[in-house]
């Protein structure tokens, strides 16, 4: 019998492995195959719809597979984007459909939704339209333009961007930073910062340009993906895996599925009303605290103070922090559904190989006791 906790450090100790591991199920390879083959072939939301396996495939990624049938509603929410605050996707209490909208953003990109990045195709407009209005020499805007398209997915890091002088200009240029005259190690600590952080140096600097221009270029957060991430296929292809991830150890032990799931919620958490919001995201919180099952009935309010006293959001961004609550959770769920989840062959294989044999009751008892 596997513990809760010890089933979750086996899948998350190396994350990495764990979803190549899922990415190479027969049933797993063969839809994101299909999906990366034909969803840069859509070019409305109403083709999108219309096929169901692509539409089915993104819907789970999503966390939405339950509502993938409602697709005039689906259609609805692509139609009005993402870019007014009051758009229908906006609006929806549950935060996944903006999150779907925004990376199936046909009313922002149009026809190139499905193939949008935006260290390549913001830059490039950017430029040409500022060329455009600065009234350059067209060709020249031609001749640099194909050149930055043709070379940009080559960049796979600050110091490959820095070190490439000719699409650094185009850059800077594209978001009217070139007068600024910044540094190699000014532009290296702005473009690693981010703009995650409100008081990132890009965020904090008095020319807004700045921000755009590093929110192009995100290494910050998405590595050396920067210049060929886009957000409706790699997005989506790694949503779709870890969503699969968590079924599958959903399937042997729910409160594995549960911890999983908190872990990959909890860094963006910023109010508690989101957490009542989601009813998975409520059932860990409640379970570690030792709340009971009659608090989800209280008032809201009253729900949302009663977390107040005994949990800083700020606490589930930090990692070691994170995994101590969610090893509060996993005894607790453990305690309260009588028994541990038996051993199964998916997570056997997650466990790793050793030169002596430890028997899972004995890890079990390790654990108990380091407790």
């Amino acid at each position: 019998m596997l513990s809760t906790n010890l089933s979750y450090q086996l899948v998350t100790r190396d994350i990495g492995k764990s979803l190549d591991r899922v990415g190479k199920q027969p049933a797993v390879k063969r839809e994101t195959a299909y999906f990366l083959a034909n969803i840069g072939k859509v070019k409305s939301a109403d083709e999108f719809v219309k096929d169901s396996r692509l539409f089915n495939y993104a819907m789970k990624a999503f966390g939405l597979k339950d509502m993938a049938y409602a697709k005039g509603f689906m259609l609805k929410a692509m139609k009005e984007g993402v870019s007014d605050p009051d758009s229908f996707a906006n609006k929806l209490t549950d935060k996944r459909y903006a999150e779907f909208v925004k990376a199936f953003n046909f009313e922002a990109h149009g026809e190139n939704a499905t193939s949008y990045n935006a260290a390549r195709d913001l830059t490039v407009s950017a430029y040409v339209t500022r060329g455009t209005l600065a009234g350059l020499d067209q060709e020249a805007i031609r001749q640099e333009t194909a050149y930055f398209r043709a070379t940009i997915g080559t960049v796979e890091s600050i110091d490959d961007l820095l070190d490439s002088p000719r699409l650094l200009t185009y850059a800077l240029e594209a978001f009217s930073l070139e007068e600024h005259g910044f540094t190699r190690a000014e532009l290296a600590r702005l473009l690693e910062g981010g703009v995650k952080d409100a008081d990132s140096p890009a965020n904090e600097h008095g020319d807004k340009n700045v921000a755009r221009f590093v929110a192009a270029f995100n290494f910050a957060e998405m590595g050396e993906s920067t210049t060929t991430h886009v957000a409706a296929q790699h997005g989506t292809v790694a949503n779709y895996l870890r969503q699969t991830l968590e079924e599958n150890a959903g399937d042997q032990n729910e409160g594995v599925r549960l911890a999983l799931y908190f872990q990959r919620k909890a860094p963006g958490l910023t109010s508690y009303y989101q957490i009542l919001g989601d009813p998975a995201l409520a059932e860990v919180v409640r379970t570690a605290l030792g709340m009971p099952a009659e608090m989800a009935q209280a008032d809201i309010d009253r729900q949302v103070a009663a977390m107040e006293k005994r949990i800083k959001l700020e606490d589930l961004k930090d990692p070691a922090r994170l995994d101590k609550f969610l090893a509060r959770f996993s005894a607790l769920w453990d305690a309260s559904n009588a028994t541990a989840t038996a051993t199964s062959p998916a997570l056997a294989l997650l466990a790793p190989a050793t030169d002596f044999g430890i028997s899972a009751s004995t890890l079990m008892a390790i654990t108990t006791l380091k407790r």
